[in-house]
Order: C-alpha cells, then sequence, then structure tokens
C-alpha cells in the first residue's frame, strides 16, 4: 500500500488543482449495515445484532480527519450517506459527521446532504431527527409498489409501508428521491404501466429507476444460473425501458442519466460529481474514492469487511487499503465510461486537460464515425453525448470508443 503522503508516480492524470478549477468536492460515507440482505444486491452490506453505534462514530471521525489533511482547502459541495441503511444509524451520528465534515473543509451554502433510508427504518420522528442533524435529502429505497414483486424480492416492507414512507419523507425534507426496480420475474409493460404511473403521482423532483440485472455473488444471480428463476427477456427489458423514458419525460422527470430522471434542478448533485469525474472522497467499510491531488488523480478504496475496517481505523487512523495514482488513458476511459451516461455527456475539452491527449489520441476515429453515423452518438458545443438511439446499447458504444 502507498503512503497517503509519498510523492505520486509520474504519468497520472494531469487534473488543474486550483481551488476555482475543481468547484465540487463530494464526501461519501458508508454505513454497511441492512436489517437484512436482499437476494439482488452485490452492494456492501452486512446484517449484524448489535452495533456499536459510539465507536462507529469514532471511526468515521477519525477517518474525516485523515483525508482532510491530505486534501486541504476544499468546499464541500454533497455529502452522501450510502449502504447499506444509513437511516440506521444513530442520527447523532450523522450531525457529528456532518459538524465534521464542515469545520474540516467547509460546506458549501448550498450543500446537498442525502440520507439512503428503507421504509423498515422510516419513522416521522426519527427523519425529523435526521433533518436536525443537518440532513436535507432523503432517497428511499422504495423497489416496488405491489407486495407479491415486494416479497419476491426479498424486501422487509410492504407496499403500503412504502407509500408511508415517501409521504414522511416528502413531509419532513427539503428534497426527496425514491427507487424503483423493473424488469423483474414476470413482470408485464402493462404492469410496470399501472405501477410507474403511481410511482409519478408520488414523485418529488427526483426518482430512480434501475433495471433488475444479475449480479454475480447474489441469491438471484445463483437461482437464475441454476434455471430457477426467470427475468423478461431482452426485447422486453428495452421495451420497458422505453416505456420508462416516455413515461418519465411526459411527467416532467426526463433521463438525465441512465436510471436517475429529475425535474430540472432537481438532479443529484452528488451523483453527478460521479458522473462528470469530479472530486469526491470515500468514508467507511469498503468506500472508494477519486481525489485529485497537485501532482493528479488518485484512486482510494477502503477494507470492505465492516469489523476489519473500524480495526484498521483504530490502529491506523484510517480504513484506507488502497492509494493509487490514475494513468492518463485510465483517466479518460473512466471520464467516457462515466459522463456518457448522462444526458449532459462529456466535455471535450476537460477531457483533453484531463489526459494531457487530444480527444482523436483518445477516441478510436473510425468507431467514432462510424457512431456518429448511426445516430448512436453527437458531438454538440464540445460535448461527447450519446442519443436516445445509443443509450440502450451504450455498453456497445463505449467499448467501440475505446478499443
Amino acid at each position: 500500500m502507498r503512503s497517503a503522503t509519498g510523492p505520486m508516480r509520474s504519468g497520472s492524470c494531469s487534473m488543474p488543482v486550483s481551488k476555482a478549477e475543481r468547484p465540487e468536492f463530494g464526501v461519501y460515507v458508508h454505513w454497511p449495515f441492512c436489517l437484512q440482505k436482499c437476494p439482488y444486491c452485490d452492494f456492501n452490506s452486512h446484517v449484524r445484532e448489535r452495533v456499536d453505534q459510539a465507536r462507529w462514530r469514532a471511526a468515521l471521525l477519525t477517518e474525516v480527519d485523515h483525508i482532510a489533511a491530505i486534501t486541504p482547502g476544499r468546499t464541500v459541495t454533497s455529502i452522501f450517506f450510502g449502504g447499506g441503511t444509513p437511516s440506521l444509524m444513530d442520527p447523532a451520528t450523522a450531525g457529528a459527521v456532518i459538524d465534521r465534515v464542515g469545520e474540516q473543509w467547509g460546506l458549501a451554502d448550498d450543500v446537498e446532504i442525502t440520507l439512503e433510508a428503507n421504509p423498515t427504518s422510516i419513522e416521522a420522528a426519527r427523519f425529523r431527527d435526521f433533518v436536525k442533524a443537518g440532513i436535507n435529502r432523503a432517497s428511499v429505497g422504495v423497489q416496488a409498489l405491489n407486495d407479491p414483486d415486494l416479497k419476491a424480492l426479498g424486501r422487509g416492507h410492504s407496499a403500503d409501508e412504502a407509500r408511508d414512507a415517501v409521504a414522511i419523507a416528502r413531509d419532513n425534507f427539503p428534497r426527496f428521491s425514491f427507487d424503483l426496480i423493473y424488469a423483474r420475474p414476470g413482470q408485464t409493460q402493462s404492469d410496470w404501466e399501472i405501477e410507474l404511473a403511481e410511482a409519478l403521482e408520488m414523485a418529488g423532483d427526483h426518482l430512480s429507476m434501475y433495471q433488475l440485472t444479475m449480479e454475480p455473488g447474489t441469491a438471484f444471480h445463483a437461482a437464475w444460473r441454476a434455471g430457477h428463476l426467470q427475468i423478461p427477456d431482452e426485447d422486453t427489458g428495452a421495451a420497458l425501458y422505453e416505456l420508462t423514458q416516455q413515461m418519465c419525460a411526459g411527467a416532467g422527470l426526463p433521463a438525465y442519466e441512465i436510471s436517475n430522471h429529475a425535474r430540472p434542478g432537481g438532479e443529484s448533485r452528488h451523483n453527478m460529481t460521479y458522473w462528470r469525474y469530479g472530486e469526491y472522497a470515500g468514508i467507511g467499510p469498503g468506500a472508494h474514492g477519486r481525489l485529485h491531488l497537485e501532482n493528479g488523480v488518485v484512486a482510494t478504496a477502503d477494507r470492505r469487511k465492516p469489523e476489519s475496517w473500524l480495526a484498521l481505523v483504530e490502529a491506523q487512523g484510517h480504513g484506507r487499503e488502497t492509494f493509487d495514482p490514475v494513468p492518463p488513458d485510465a483517466c479518460a476511459e473512466e471520464m467516457i465510461m462515466m459522463g456518457l451516461r448522462t444526458a449532459e455527456g462529456v466535455s471535450i475539452t476537460r477531457l483533453e486537460a484531463l489526459s494531457g491527449k487530444s480527444f482523436d489520441q483518445i477516441v478510436d476515429g473510425d468507431a467514432l464515425e462510424s457512431l456518429l453515423e448511426q445516430g448512436l452518438i453527437r458531438i454538440r458545443n464540445e460535448y461527447l453525448q450519446a442519443t436516445d438511439q445509443g443509450f440502450p446499447v451504450l455498453n456497445a458504444v463505449i467499448e467501440a470508443l475505446l478499443a
């Protein structure tokens, strides 16, 4: 493992480092604990009977202090408490982390501070405590609005509890969002149309809709491989995707990223930092970061297992396992892979500055021309963008560009 304060190798990304040129700085805080493990989930989440809240609070604060020491002069534009189920943490823990982040870096006047929550962990009084702690945006893991599908997804809440949770979030937070999963086993276009129409009636300024995928290592993947679980075929999945785009756009929540929809101004500022290849610190078990230091971009990753991470922080002052410079070519590839997911696309000017290469040295010229001719991508106002036709086949588009 490289020293956090050691010199970086030459040949890393030549990112600008002045404060004016790095306007966004996000902080991701991972709370790894859940009431139960969902069969489709491959996130770093764990079920524990007991969590020492005071010990975990101290460890999170210690890691904030450590990362702040190597990233001075930032102003935090977003904080995201993810998991796991961070709404299971003591609101005082969230408040202590927010306070320490503000002390170490400073908070933007319009800082966005998001808390992920599951309906089973939502209570109005508890949410009011999170608001008092500084949370100003909730993201609720609804996933489905009918009981049979919630049971099939292994969720611990009912559809009515999900509706109540969204209402509580609406009443308590300045901003809220919720997630749904589609292309579920047995789901038809008619089923999804009815469910999505209800979701749009419930929505605030943001919705996230994820197509169910079989992630290796999950219970769903094992059942699918064994032939015990059937999901909609590729054509049905594509039709569900198109229906989602049409209905959301018609309701005033167009897609600003493949799986995320928002009214103008309602986009997740934190997630846009990721997709724009901005700078963010990762705090907590398994958390990843991208820090833009004086000599370039460095990728960080913390130890995944909660108890091992906790012991590591207490022993050495942080839970980080990797601190690796990102080569220019890798920076460019990551920026294209992330940015093309968004309607905004990838800034060609910034891409060239990031990599130290011209655009035609970064992408395959023949592939670029072919994709332009097919109408799968476009270049508009110095931004490389996927088109409506390109989004459904985005992985193939990116693979061709970077061949």
